[in-house]
């Protein structure tokens, strides 16, 4: 393939959608180290921020989504939405890529149809089930959609989809090695059951409110929590630290995380729960219902409905979680059912197998 590979990157407003893009410009990195990669992303959003982070080049354009009901933020969407698209005409212009990818998100939209305009191959990374409005107008023009779940299809152009699974952090791959490490880098009583919480990096409230009830009867019962409660609740939740429970704000070292633990509870964000499919521990989901068009609840469910995990409604957990967390504490055999069954859903050569995608597409155009 040629030295002079040049490849965009479009995703973004929020990590689900930048990490996975990231990973893949990683490998695509790994395997041609001259290639030129230029992201562009929401100029307000967190990838203007985490992608220079991660040592790649970013424009931001111009848009938003629209809101559910009539603001002046929706009466700017057409302008926001024309500049975004002269924008990513110069942009595609200047830098001729060889084929653009997009990872979902507002920014992709206008960056994907100029490219499809232009005839430059696309590529679309479903990350979720149930796919968002961008990648569903997008998947019209697209020459290739990489999709971790079966579910997606009915939405799509079937002979497009290829199920490829989400890009994860390669450091999952071996955690079962890791167990005593982590145990030692959290303090931890090898005798002792840990249960991880995660609620996202910025927290979820629910969840923490949730973990807050229970801290007493867990101490009591020398259950060991490494409790991940997010930047915005950190404030309200580190004097819970004590005896056998653990406040974090984040978590540097989450494949430690993981691998100390013995039943975990997170929301089900497309990434999390691929990266609990790779991880194969039992996994109680409490998915956000704050998220469009309810992507968690069908994240969760499309790995529950394999018995490969419990989800709980944010709704039912006054009358459910008690009985069913503790009842899984205890149950060795579920435990095992649940993380032989999630461990069959793992894709863990997702990030390499999208970028396959992409030579072939490179090569065809050629």
């Amino acid at each position: 393939m040629s030295k002079d590979l040049r490849i965009i990157l479009s995703g973004g407003g929020t990590g689900g959608h930048i990490y996975p893009a990231i990973a893949i410009a990683d490998e695509v990195k790994r395997r041609y180290p001259d290639a030129q990669i230029k992201f562009v992303g929401a100029q307000d959003k967190m990838e203007m921020e985490k992608v220079p982070q991660a040592g790649y080049e970013i424009e931001g354009l111009w848009i938003s989504g629209l809101q559910r009901k009539l603001t002046l933020k929706n009466l700017m969407f057409p302008f926001k939405l024309i500049s975004s698209i002269r924008k990513s005409q110069r942009i595609i212009k200047d830098f001729k890529p060889n084929v653009a990818v997009g990872t979902g998100g507002f920014a992709s939209g206008p960056l994907l149809h100029v490219a499809n305009k232009q005839q430059i191959p696309t590529l679309l990374q479903e990350q979720n089930s149930f796919p968002g409005i961008t990648n569903k107008i997008l998947a019209k023009k697209a020459n290739i959609i990489c999709a971790a779940y079966d579910e997606v299809k009915r939405f799509f152009p079937q002979e497009k989809v290829k199920k490829t699974g989400n890009p994860v952090r390669q450091d999952l791959l071996n955690i079962d090695t890791k167990r005593e490490e982590a145990q030692q880098f959290f303090k931890l009583d090898a005798d002792k059951k840990t249960v991880l919480v995660l609620g996202g990096s910025l927290g979820a409230r629910r969840v923490n409110q949730l973990i807050a009830e229970y801290a007493d009867k867990l101490k009591k019962e020398d259950i060991q929590l490494i409790w991940q409660c997010g930047k915005l609740y950190y404030e309200d939740y580190k004097s819970y630290t004590e005896g056998t429970v653990q406040v974090h704000q984040f978590l540097n070292r989450m494949d430690l995380a993981y691998a100390a633990a013995d039943v975990i509870i997170s929301r089900a964000g497309a990434g999390s729960v691929s990266e609990l499919c790779i991880v194969g521990k039992p996994v109680i989901f409490i998915p956000s219902p704050n998220v469009a068009e309810d992507h968690q609840t069908k994240n969760a469910m499309a790995v529950t409905k394999n018995e490969a995990a419990i989800t709980i409604a944010e709704t039912q957990l006054e009358e459910k979680f008690e009985s069913v967390f503790f009842d899984l504490l205890k149950n060795q055999s579920k435990q095992k059912e649940l993380s032989r069954n999630i461990k069959k859903m793992a894709l863990p050569n997702a990030t390499s197998s999208i970028v396959d995608e992409i030579e072939k597409l490179i090569i065809r155009k050629a």
